[in-house]
Formats: structure tokens, C-alpha cells, sequence
């Protein structure tokens, strides 16, 4: 596992020495960082991103005891959230759609949800979730990469760091932004941070063009000698200079560009898939056609190789439902549903669920309490993540929030803790995935103490 610039260094040395592409380097990339500390459980991982804060007490966490109470202050023995007090004064809002149990599990889930209501038994349910900040920005920060400030390492990045990709024609880490535009936090959620940049999340979108620029105006021939003689350039270049993980990115970045030009056009080309697989992830349909398609895009992904995929559901705003939680989530819960649940059916009959990790959850959840009358708030202190496939319990519940939906209150997991059994279900110990930076051992899970969540292992 590299700690440092070692080994990148000595990939330039080849390079500058024998001036060849760096498709030969690509291969002892894959054979030197694909090492993980103990069997994995998981190969890959998909993560569904709810991007704005789904309200877990209307999804995924139903509380008797708000709807008993709805429309009356929180009871005083709660007391007011620390950052919220004003808040904490208006009237609790019970959930606005029912709940009912479902599958063997008799999982409770919203009537948002009437498909992943349908495949409840292979869900883990976490629902005593729980992070640090009450603002967007800071909460995408820390749900992707482990800190409330920018300019961390990704989850991703570190998967990618750790294990490489299983296609070196395809990049390791794939992010898919909502085509609505804008994240609260920008492209730094899935940037490498202090990695070397190679690591970094490369996008894709939806529609005709996911990767722009793809075709070449020249032929392959001219286009792999003009590529041949800039490599020599930039090896020539950097080995007069110290280690620049920026300049190594590029020119990995066009070598992998100019493999993906063979590659992901038909990694990218859905039009081969069935009919009856479209309409599995609901793209017969206009309201899920969007969404659908990119998760129908992620499993093609994973299939070539794809180590990590990251989809986003939600604009600028998304999930975030201050002004009316019916009218916003009546709205996402209809683009998703169905390609979600979709999406885990297609990868189970695959035969690919078994070691497919698929993550569903957003940055935070909502409050019980209401926001002018038919919205919530943020919520950090307590929410619903739900976990698919490989090596987590399925028709699972783990942990509680409180009678009321406002605080994690039984086996707490904090956002470290989650990333901390997310690489363990990848083989990788979160205490020995590290990188030195400026002096120190830097690791996804910081410096406090973490866990992995043993009881969700299956």
C-alpha cells in the first residue's frame, strides 16, 4: 500500500527512461494497489445519494409518538437542539404519509416507497445515523469524505487509493451528478483531496453524451503517436522537478482517455439493453427515465470493472424539504423509487448483488419539528442510512433515534463509523489505510476513535 510518492516517482522514471504510453504502467498499477488487508465481503460499491436530506420520520423511521403528539411543542425533557433552539419550539410534525411493514422482515417503510416497499427484505436499515453539521456544504463534506471542511480525500478516492480499478481502460471512480445542477459543496465531495489527484472521481451524465469529449477527430494511429509524444514531453518535463501528482493525473488522464475511447462507448451504449431491463429501471417513463438510466448506467459500470460508483439525486436544492416535505418528496421519491428498486433486482439476478455493496442515504435527515407549518429542517443528530448486497444483513433494522425522530439514541453510528464498515466490507481496515501529509498518517476516519458496526455484518 503506498504511503507516499514512491512508487508514482518511479512510474515516471520508466516512462521518461523508455518513453513508452502509459498503458504498461497502467497494468502495475492495477497489480501493485489492488491489495486489501483481509477477504472482502464487497468488490464494488454504488452509493446512492440522496443529495438535500431525506426526512427519515417520513421514509424510513416511523415514531408513534409524533404522530400522538403532532401539532404540540416537543415535549421539555427533550430540550432544545444546541443549534436549534428556535426550532425546537415549533409544533412537532407528525409524518405525512403512513407506514406499513413489509416482506418477511415486516421492515416499516413510507408509502413514498411502494417499490423498495416491495423489496424490504434486502434491506439493512441503519436509523441511528448521526453526524456533525447542520449545514449542507459542511455535511456533503463530511458523508463523502469523513470532515465538515473541503478538501479532503473522498470515500471514493480512498476505495480507489486502496484497491485500484479492475479495468485499466475504465477509471476506478465514477461519479454521476444530478443533470439538474449544483451540490451544496461542489465537486470537492468527490475530489482526492491530498491523494494524488489521479484518484479523483471522474463524471459522467446522462443522455447521449456521458463523457464529453470522447471521440477523437483523428484517426487512433495519429491520435496514439500525438498522445506518445506528449507523454515523452511531460515525462521528460517532470522528471526535472519534484514529485507533481497534478501533472501525473493528466497524464494518466490522457492515456485512460484515450483507452476509454474504446471502451466506454459500449460501456456507455444502453441501446443493446432489453426492453423488458428498461422498463425494470423505469425508463419507459418519463418521470424515472432520468434517474433510471443513470443507475441502469452504474451496474454497466461495475460489470466493466468500475471499483466505485456514485450517483447524486437532487439539483441545488433536492431532498430539502423546508417548505412542504409532501410536495418535495411526493416529487424524488417518484423520480427514484423505481430505478432504485430496479436497479438491486437487475444487480440480484445478476448474480452481482453478492458482491455489490449499493448505499442509499443523503448528508443528513429532517426534524420532527415543523418549518412553517408543512416543511422541516436539517436534522444531523439522527437519520436513516440503508445498505444493500454484499456482507450486510438483509431485512435488518439496526439502532433507534429517539421516540421522536430528533437524536441517534440506541448503537449509534456515527458518519465515521459507516465509512469505517464500508471499507471494511471492502477488505480494508480504516486503521491501516493511511497516507502521509505534511508529517502525519492521514486517514478517511480522522483521528478520534471509530468502529465498524459488527451487527450488521451477515
Amino acid at each position: 500500500m503506498p504511503s507516499d510518492f514512491t512508487s508514482q516517482t518511479s512510474r515516471r522514471r520508466v516512462l521518461a527512461g523508455a518513453g513508452m504510453g502509459l498503458s504498461s504502467v497502467a497494468l502495475s498499477h492495477l497489480m501493485a494497489e489492488s491489495r486489501s488487508h483481509f477477504p472482502a465481503k464487497a468488490k464494488r460499491v454504488i452509493w446512492l445519494f440522496m443529495h438535500g436530506g431525506p426526512s427519515h420520520v417520513d421514509l424510513f423511521d416511523p415514531k408513534p409518538e409524533l404522530i400522538k403528539h403532532a401539532g404540540k411543542p416537543l415535549p421539555e425533557s427533550y430540550g432544545a437542539v444546541e443549534t436549534r433552539r428556535k426550532v425546537a419550539q415549533n409544533p412537532l410534525l407528525g409524518p405525512v404519509k403512513g407506514f406499513r411493514k413489509h416482506g418477511q422482515s415486516g421492515i416499516e417503510i413510507s408509502e413514498f416507497l411502494p417499490h423498495m416497499a416491495e423489496i424490504a427484505d434486502e434491506m439493512c436499515v441503519i436509523r441511528s445515523c448521526h453526524g456533525d453539521s447542520v449545514n449542507h456544504p459542511q455535511s456533503v463534506y463530511q458523508m463523502n469524505t469523513g470532515s465538515i471542511l473541503m478538501g479532503k480525500p473522498s470515500l471514493g478516492s480512498w476505495v480507489s487509493y486502496g484497491l485500484g480499478s479492475e479495468n485499466a481502460d475504465m477509471p476506478a471512480f465514477v461519479v454521476m451528478p444530478d443533470p439538474g445542477g449544483g451540490l451544496k459543496g461542489g465537486p470537492p465531495a468527490w475530489g482526492a483531496g491530498f491523494l494524488p489527484a489521479t484518484y479523483q472521481g471522474t463524471t459522467m451524465r446522462a443522455g447521449a453524451n456521458p463523457i464529453l469529449h470522447l471521440q477523437s477527430p483523428q484517426s487512433s494511429a495519429r491520435q496514439r503517436a500525438t498522445l506518445d509524444l506528449i507523454q515523452q514531453m511531460n515525462a521528460a518535463h517532470q522528471a526535472q522537478r519534484a514529485a507533481d501528482s497534478v501533472l501525473e493525473a493528466r497524464v494518466k488522464a490522457y492515456e485512460l482517455a484515450f483507452r476509454m475511447q474504446s471502451a466506454a462507448p459500449e460501456a456507455v451504449d444502453i441501446s443493446r439493453e432489453t426492453e423488458a431491463t428498461k422498463r425494470l429501471y423505469g425508463i419507459d417513463e418519463e418521470k424515472t427515465r432520468e434517474f433510471g438510466t443513470r443507475c441502469l448506467l452504474a451496474r454497466r459500470m461495475i460489470e466493466r470493472g468500475v471499483r466505485f460508483v456514485q450517483l447524486y439525486s437532487g439539483d441545488t436544492n433536492g431532498w430539502d424539504a423546508h417548505e412542504d416535505v409532501l410536495k418535495n418528496h411526493t416529487d424524488y421519491a417518484a423520480r427514484t423509487d423505481k430505478p432504485v428498486t430496479g436497479l438491486i433486482r437487475d444487480l440480484k439476478q445478476r448474480g452481482l448483488l453478492e458482491d455489490t455493496l449499493v448505499i442509499w442515504g443523503g448528508e443528513f435527515g429532517r426534524m420532527p419539528m415543523s418549518e412553517k407549518g408543512v416543511g422541516r429542517d436539517h436534522n444531523p443528530w439522527g437519520y436513516t442510512t440503508v445498505l444493500f448486497g454484499a456482507g450486510v444483513k438483509h431485512g435488518h433494522i439496526h439502532g433507534a433515534t429517539d421516540d421522536f425522530g430528533l437524536r441517534a439514541a440506541v448503537d449509534k453510528v456515527h458518519i465515521h463509523d459507516l465509512h469505517a464498515t464500508i471499507l471494511h466490507l471492502l477488505g480494508l481496515d480504516h486503521d491501516r489505510l493511511t497516507f502521509k501529509h505534511n508529517g502525519l498518517d492521514e486517514k478517511l476516519t480522522g483521528v478520534g476513535e471509530s468502529a465498524v458496526v459488527k451487527s450488521i455484518l451477515a
